[in-house]
């Protein structure tokens, strides 16, 4: 059974920091990309940051500069450090998984970012 558990999300004031975590477990293969998405009420869900296994980074522009994305291949973990937060950042996070033929989300987790 394919999981993606996400953690770390919560209540912070704007300028703070929050670190998420999304292990997956139950795949078989290698994950060639892993990310996250957000989704804010009322809006679509949207790229927040991806990462390859290569290393390769994609960053959405509204995010560049404070928040990191890092992954440990091993354990099949993707984190999200997440600095300088301010309530537009406000949202459900997803983590994301995506093998050659398909693709996993976690159950989401939300950031309230309050001003």
């Amino acid at each position: 059974q394919v999981q993606l558990v996400e953690s770390g999300g919560g209540l912070v004031q704007s300028g703070g920091s929050l670190r998420l975590s999304c292990a997956a477990s139950g795949i078989i293969g290698r994950i060639y990309i892993m990310g996250w998405y957000r989704q804010a009420p009322g809006k679509q869900r949207e790229l927040v940051a991806t990462m390859t296994s290569g290393g390769n980074i994609n960053v959405v522009d509204s995010v560049k500069g404070r928040f990191t994305i890092s992954r440990d291949n091993a354990k099949n973990t993707v984190y999200l450090q997440m600095n300088s937060l301010k309530s537009e950042d406000t949202a459900v996070y997803y983590c994301n998984a995506q093998l050659p033929t398909k693709a996993y989300w976690g159950q989401g987790t939300q950031v309230t970012v309050s001003s």
